[in-house]
This record gives C-alpha cells, sequence and structure tokens, in this order.
C-alpha cells in the first residue's frame, strides 16, 4: 500500500483528495494535518465524508511515508519546502502554484500528464496545475504542439465559487454570488504564466493570450470558451485533437456542445470544436476541484508509483 500524508487537509481541494484516496486500492492515509482543525474529526469539517472515515485531523506530521501532498495554498509550499528537511526519496506534489515555473531554482516537473507523462513517471516533485491553467492548456495543446497557433489566443472562462477557496471572502458569500456573475483578473490571472509556458515553451516572442475570467454563481466547474484563427478545416482539426488526447484517458472529444454538469464529480476534460469562418472554436470544461486540482493530483500519484492513471479515479458526475 502507498502510504499517504496530506498538508493542509482542511481545505476544499484535500477534502476532495480525502474523498478519492479514501475509496483507492493502493492506498492508505497515513495523516490528515490541519493547524486550525487538529483534534477534529475529518467528517465534522469536510461532511460528505460522514460515515466514510473515522480519521482526526493532526497537527503533526513526518516523513516516514511513500508520499506528501501539499494542500495549504499559494506562498506556504515553498515555504514548507524550505523550513523541513525532506528526504529527496520522498515523493511531493503540490498544489498551489509556488512551484509551476520551470524558471525558478527547483527541481518540480508540472504536472500535466496530457504532455509530461513521462517525466511525471521519473520524477519525485511535481507540481500541479492550476484548474484554468488545465481547461485552457488542454483546450488548446493539440494546435500548440503541432505548431498551428499564428495568431491571438482569446479566452473567456467561467468558475464556480470553490475555486476562490473555503475562506469566506467578500466575493464568495452566498448573497453576493447569488444571482450575480463578475469578472475578475483580466488579461492578468495568475495562471497567464504556467499556460505560456506549456503551450509555448521558452519562446521569447509568442502570439498573445488575452484570458477573462469570471465568477459564476455556482459551486464547482470551469467552462473555457476559446477561439482563435486558424487555416484547418472543422474536420482537420477534430482529428488533430483526436490522434493528440488518443493516449489520455480523460480527455474527450465531444461532438455536442458540452456542459458543466457533464463533468462535475469526475476527473474528465471534454473539448468542443466548431468553425466560424476562419476561426477554431473550442470549448473545454472540467471540474475545477477533480481535473483541475485534486483528480488530478491523484492522476500524476499514480503515474509517480507506476500505476494506471485511471486507478482510483472512476468517479460518476452528478445526476441532473
Amino acid at each position: 500500500m502507498i502510504k499517504v500524508g496530506i498538508i493542509g487537509g482542511a481545505g476544499y481541494t484535500a477534502g476532495e483528495l480525502v474523498r478519492i484516496l479514501l475509496y483507492h486500492p493502493k492506498v492508505e492515509i497515513t495523516y490528515i494535518q490541519s493547524k486550525s482543525q487538529h483534534g477534529q474529526i475529518v467528517s465534522s469539517v469536510h461532511r460528505d465524508l460522514l460515515g466514510e472515515t473515522d480519521l482526526k485531523f493532526s497537527e503533526s506530521y513526518d516523513f516516514n511515508i511513500d508520499v506528501l501532498f501539499l494542500c495549504s495554498g499559494h506562498g506556504k509550499s515553498i515555504q514548507f519546502m524550505n523550513q523541513n528537511k525532506v528526504p529527496a526519496k520522498l515523493k511531493i506534489i503540490d498544489l498551489s502554484t509556488d512551484f509551476r515555473l520551470a524558471q525558478l531554482d527547483h527541481n518540480f516537473i508540472y504536472g500535466l500528464s496530457e504532455v509530461n507523462k513521462k517525466n511525471i513517471g521519473s520524477s519525485n516533485r511535481i507540481a500541479n496545475p492550476g484548474c484554468f491553467a488545465t481547461a485552457i492548456e488542454l483546450a488548446f495543446l493539440p494546435l500548440a504542439k503541432h505548431n498551428c497557433i499564428y495568431n491571438e489566443l482569446h479566452v473567456t472562462a467561467i468558475t464556480g465559487s470553490t475555486g476562490a477557496g473555503q475562506m469566506p471572502t467578500q466575493t464568495s458569500h452566498f448573497s453576493w454570488k447569488n444571482n450575480n456573475v463578475a469578472v475578475y483578473k483580466p488579461f492578468k490571472h495568475q495562471h497567464l504564466a504556467e499556460i505560456e509556458q506549456t503551450l509555448f515553451g521558452n519562446e521569447v516572442k509568442h502570439p498573445e493570450i488575452n484570458f477573462i475570467p469570471v465568477r459564476g454563481n455556482f459551486s464547482r466547474g470551469i467552462m473555457a470558451i476559446c477561439y482563435t484563427n486558424t487555416e484547418l478545416n472543422l474536420q482537420e482539426a477534430k482529428e488533430l485533437y483526436r490522434q493528440f488526447y488518443q493516449q489520455a484517458p480523460f480527455v474527450f472529444i465531444t461532438d455536442e456542445s458540452p456542459d458543466v454538469k457533464q463533468v462535475v464529480n469526475t476527473n474528465k476534460c471534454v473539448l468542443y470544436l466548431e468553425k466560424h469562418n476562419g476561426k477554431l472554436l473550442i470549448i473545454s470544461v472540467i471540474d475545477n476541484l477533480l481535473k483541475g486540482a485534486s483528480g488530478q493530483a491523484v492522476q500524476n500519484m499514480n503515474l509517480l508509483f507506476g500505476l494506471s492513471e485511471t486507478e482510483g479515479l472512476i468517479l460518476k458526475p452528478v445526476a441532473f
């Protein structure tokens, strides 16, 4: 059995991670650390786990495990790594932004398996991609890797309220979110850097990505509405995408315009393509907490230990 530790266990992504790992056939959760909730029963915070586990949050942690998930939030993972003598052989999967950019001085591999599967499998340090980044990268990667991007990329992407984390803020409480939609961080969202890195590598000059993030009035899921100019016709584009994702077990090309409920509570990314004159429209939908966070983290864990990517991740979408 793979012995797992979790740092920062009280948030949404950690809750989803625990839910998956409890039923993973090759995993044993050794501890779930939380400074704010230590001593409390895990199901008192993650209430969907009532009756699923009697684990309690721990204040302490150790490295006598096989893999450690860092779920504490942005800025805290790098602090944790700097403050602790982490054994080189211990596998780390970080769900924050701290180690996603390759030019930083670290040995973390970017954990998007659809382009980095071999590197992930041979590494001990994985930087899990961001949720917006995952949806947008998967939308454009087939074009980028076949040198079919010549013009600006345009993205409007709407995310559920869980994308803002569990701690209530002025723009995440119910009375603000309900019956409301708002744009935030237009053209300067923090995920842009990793998207540019994934699509264009070290190219100094590359097509601009015009990204408009939107806060939605639903709890979970992301829909990224993407388009760019291309000389490919629709059939050529579909064939390009199907071939590119042929070995990607969680990416699906559909002929019907998708919706968010199609992927909620799954590790799927569903892609839909249309051609309008010279423009290729790509709609990408994922669950921000699963394919955009915890599900993808378990997918990466499976690769680290030589398991099938789908091990423990056959999750069913919510009912309509």
